[in-house]
């Protein structure tokens, strides 16, 4: 279970995540700021589940999340990663009357997040047509995401796609390092630990990475970039 602290909540941290802020009513963000609340998830914690309770949007402070899909016989793929300052709208799906796949989300991190009542942000966005629209476009998004992540799943070659991966980590940290083991990229990935093991020593025989325990460091971009954009 998360750790719930009750302190405050800081409204400049709301008014900056949120670009509804400023069409919210004096009365609206009183409510907002009311029933937002901090949380803490510990690394491996089951954060949202289909059979457990709607836990409410959560703007990320700091660690990060997986949202992934889940088979019966225990596989899963990742459908994409939050990190510090993005908002996790499907943890809230309850709100979303047209949203009704089975979503699972943990934390790859030990996490901190501001955690808004499921309760309060639907009747917010029954009564602001600014809320309403925020939670279409941001749901929106995360099924491109998941569209995306299937689209490579089902059309392209496991070397791309793992080109793919570290093109978009180094982008993500700005250097040329992604430290990661083979089972978190595999993870990660969709792919099987023993097909990303051997994509990375081929990929490291053409020079394109260097290996070493818990990481990769990318040594041509460039020629990484071009693989990934299947050329």
């Amino acid at each position: 279970m998360s750790d719930v602290q009750n302190t405050p909540v800081n409204r400049n941290c709301l008014a900056c995540a949120f670009p509804f802020w400023d069409q919210l009513t004096p009365e609206e963000q009183a409510q907002l700021c009311r029933f937002t609340r901090p949380v803490r998830y510990r690394k491996g914690e089951r954060v949202h589940s289909p059979v457990e309770n709607c836990v409410g949007i959560l703007l990320l402070r700091s660690g990060q999340l997986r949202a992934y899909l889940l088979s019966e016989d225990g596989r899963d793929i990742t459908l994409y990663r939050l990190f510090p300052g993005e908002v996790c709208i499907l943890s809230a799906s309850c709100v979303m009357d047209s949203v009704n796949f089975d979503l699972y989300i943990d934390a790859e991190e030990d996490t901190e997040a501001y955690c808004i009542g499921a309760g309060v942000f639907r009747q917010l966005m029954q009564q602001n047509v600014h809320v309403r629209c925020y939670a279409y476009q941001m749901t929106a998004e995360r099924f491109s995401d998941t569209m995306w992540t299937m689209q490579q799943i089902l059309f392209m070659s496991a070397d791309r796609r793992l080109a793919i991966f570290l093109t978009d980590e180094l982008a993500k940290t700005g250097g040329v390092d992604v430290r990661m083991t083979h089972d978190q990229i595999a993870r990660y990935m969709g792919s099987a630990r023993e097909v990303v093991s051997r994509l990375l020593k081929y990929f490291a025989g053409e020079g394109l990475v260097r290996l070493y325990r818990g990481g990769v460091t990318v040594l041509d971009k460039e020629r990484l970039k071009q693989i990934a954009n299947g050329t």
